[in-house]
């Protein structure tokens, strides 16, 4: 199956991409690596999902934010390449979660956007990872998440 024929079979579509929110680009490609910038819980009405975990938010609510941005992710990786299945592997997610100091499940909120990936993607979407807290976040939003893909030619 081809990622678009697994995204429509988990009932998903791609979200228009968002603008970046200051002086970037969303993508970057260097030779056969495309380096995404951070997204975030975006809806494709310009929605931004906000609040803290451990102060308000619960890990079920942001795992689904992370979701979120992994379709977003997603999204960019659709216009940097112009075909998923040039998606040779997901490299590595850099998740970030806007979090009270007492606040521990981090892995368990970012692996809402690593479980897409995998979903969307098969062993192509096994990477590696890093689930951290920020005391903030943009606008802010509840998780930014950032990827590194490998691109077949």
């Amino acid at each position: 199956m081809t990622p678009y024929q697994r995204l429509a079979e988990l009932g998903l579509e791609l979200p228009p991409v968002p603008e970046p929110v200051a002086n970037f680009t969303n993508w970057v490609r260097e030779g056969d690596l495309v380096f995404i910038s951070g997204q975030g819980p975006v809806e494709p009405d310009g929605t931004r999902h906000t609040g803290k975990l451990g102060a308000g938010v619960d890990s079920e609510a942001a795992y689904a934010h992370a979701r979120l941005t992994g379709l977003n992710l997603i999204a960019v990786m659709h216009e940097a390449l112009g075909d998923l299945s040039r998606v040779k592997r997901v490299v590595k997610l850099l998740g970030m979660v806007n979090a009270t100091p007492d606040f521990i499940e981090h892995p368990k909120v970012v692996n809402g956007c690593s479980d897409l990936m995998v979903a969307v993607f098969g062993k192509k979407g096994i990477h590696a990872r890093s689930a951290v807290g920020f005391s903030s976040l943009p606008f802010g939003i509840t998780v930014e998440i950032e990827a590194v893909i490998a691109v077949e030619d």
